[in-house]
């Protein structure tokens, strides 16, 4: 149990990064994601072909599910962008917290086990602390909205993850749903190029290495890292943990880009909110553990 909540520590401080990342790409975000689904997919390939990990296909059902789950991570990353393209890096990334209750409601639905009001309620506070912030931080309506979008995805891919990685090594479910996500956005390309006709597909020099980063550390490695985890933490233990990413990537947002000259009280607030009900939940499970 340790290991596997360090694997997804260590996870969460990679995704903390593409907040920062995201704001320094000069792309617009569906051609972010387009790019970074494709040099992730190509790596993975690259990095089984090696290791010599390459595995016969799955059975028709399960690579409908990794394709459907693949196709849900990016447009989640799709909204996730957005999000910091009509707010900032901060905000994204705290409309990530709102995950926990989500999760809350969802994995029960899904996986038809009980609802355990415990988790309601620490997923309400992150929520209460997102109010806050939607409340007091006026101008940001449309990147809180995507960015409450792209919480909820996560929430709905995790749990469904959560099934997914019982039986089929980490790599290979990583290298296919994020393959199936870039099919998918492939498919759906022509449609944003008719609809956005002015967006720019071409990244800068400085772009592409930037988007290298972001696929190698902080999709291939962290997501190897977080899918391995999944195989013995709950899915909400999972997301309640990711719910530190906004403090690694607001600190960073910070530092880079002084993005605390824009956000207020409301903002301090619903993050004192977050981390209460990331708290609450740590504790929690070290009673339990003892």
């Amino acid at each position: 149990m340790k290991n596997a909540l360090l694997k997804m520590h260590l996870a969460v401080f990679l995704w903390g990064f593409t907040g920062v990342l995201g704001r320094a790409i000069d792309l617009s975000e569906f051609p972010l994601v387009w790019y970074r689904t494709m040099l992730t997919a190509l790596i993975f390939l690259l990095i089984l072909h090696v290791r010599k990990q390459l595995l016969p296909l799955p059975p028709r059902r399960a690579l409908w599910r990794f394709a459907g789950i693949g196709t849900i991570i990016a447009i989640h990353w799709v909204a996730f962008y957005g999000s910091i393209k009509y707010a900032n890096a901060s905000i994204a990334l705290t409309c990530l917290s709102t995950a926990g209750i989500f999760t809350a409601l969802l994995e029960p639905l899904i996986r038809k086990v009980p609802f355990r009001p415990a988790e309601l309620l620490v997923g309400s506070i992150a929520l209460a602390g997102m109010y806050f912030i939607y409340r007091f931080e006026t101008g940001y309506a449309l990147g809180i909205g995507l960015g409450l979008i792209a919480s909820l995805l996560s929430s709905v891919f995790t749990v469904l993850n959560k099934e997914a990685v019982v039986n089929t090594p980490a790599r290979q479910v990583a290298f296919l749903e994020i393959g199936a996500g870039f099919l998918a956005l492939t498919v759906l390309l022509p449609f944003y190029r008719s609809a956005f006709p002015e967006v720019s597909f071409t990244p800068t020099p400085a772009d592409w290495g930037w988007l290298f980063v972001l696929s190698l550390c902080c999709t291939v490695w962290a997501q190897s890292l977080a899918l391995s985890a999944l195989k013995q933490i709950s899915s909400f233990t999972a997301v309640l943990m990711v719910n530190l990413e906004p403090v690694y990537g607001i600190i960073l947002a910070i530092v880079l880009f002084q993005e605390n000259r824009d956000l207020g009280w409301g903002f301090v607030t619903g993050m004192l909110l977050i981390a209460l009900s990331v708290g609450w939940h740590t504790v929690g499970m070290m009673r339990k553990g003892r």
